[in-house]
C-alpha cells in the first residue's frame, strides 16, 4: 500500500523539478536581452543588483524560496492533504499568470504546466484513497499509523 503512495510521490516530485526548469527557461528567455533601462522600467533594479539576470526563486511578494515552504508531518493523511492543497495553489498561480499573459510562447507552456498540476492533484487523491482504504476505519484519525501500532 505505502509503496504505491511512495511511487506516486516520487513521480510527481520528479516532474515538479522539471516544472521548475521550464519556468526558469521561460524567465531566462524573457530577460536575457534586457537593457538596464528596461530592467529599471520593469521594477527589477533591486533584483538585478543582487542577482543580475540569474534565476533566483522568489515569490511574487518578493519572499525568497525556502525549504520552510515544505509541509511534512509524517502522517500520510495530513501530508497528502497538504500535497493536494499545494497542487491547487499551483494551478491557481498558473491561472493568474495566464490572465496577465498575452505572449503565446509563454502561455502555451504555462497551460501545459497547469494541466500537469491537475493531474498531480488527481494522483495525490489516488494516494490518499489508497491510504484511507487501508487504515482501520475505527481509528481513522485517532492515531498515526507510522508510529502507533495498536
Amino acid at each position: 500500500m505505502y509503496i504505491e503512495c511512495i511511487i506516486i510521490e516520487h513521480k510527481v516530485g520528479t516532474e515538479e523539478l522539471a516544472h521548475m526548469e521550464m519556468i526558469c527557461a521561460i524567465v531566462h528567455q524573457l530577460t536575457r536581452n534586457l537593457t538596464p533601462e528596461e530592467i529599471k522600467a520593469g521594477g527589477f533594479a533591486d533584483y538585478y543588483t543582487d542577482h543580475t539576470l540569474g534565476l533566483y526563486p522568489v515569490a511574487a511578494s518578493g519572499t525568497p524560496w525556502s525549504a520552510t515552504t515544505f509541509q511534512s508531518t509524517g502522517d500520510p493523511i495530513a501530508d497528502l492533504s497538504e500535497d493536494l492543497a499545494a497542487e491547487q495553489k499551483a494551478r491557481k498561480t498558473y491561472d493568474n499568470i495566464l490572465r496577465f499573459c498575452d505572449d503565446r510562447d509563454v502561455a502555451d507552456p504555462i497551460k501545459f504546466l497547469r494541466e500537469r498540476e491537475i493531474v498531480h492533484f488527481q494522483r495525490f487523491g489516488d494516494a490518499l484513497r489508497i491510504v484511507q482504504d487501508n487504515l482501520d476505519y475505527k481509528n481513522f484519525y485517532a492515531y498515526n499509523p507510522s508510529f502507533d501500532k495498536r
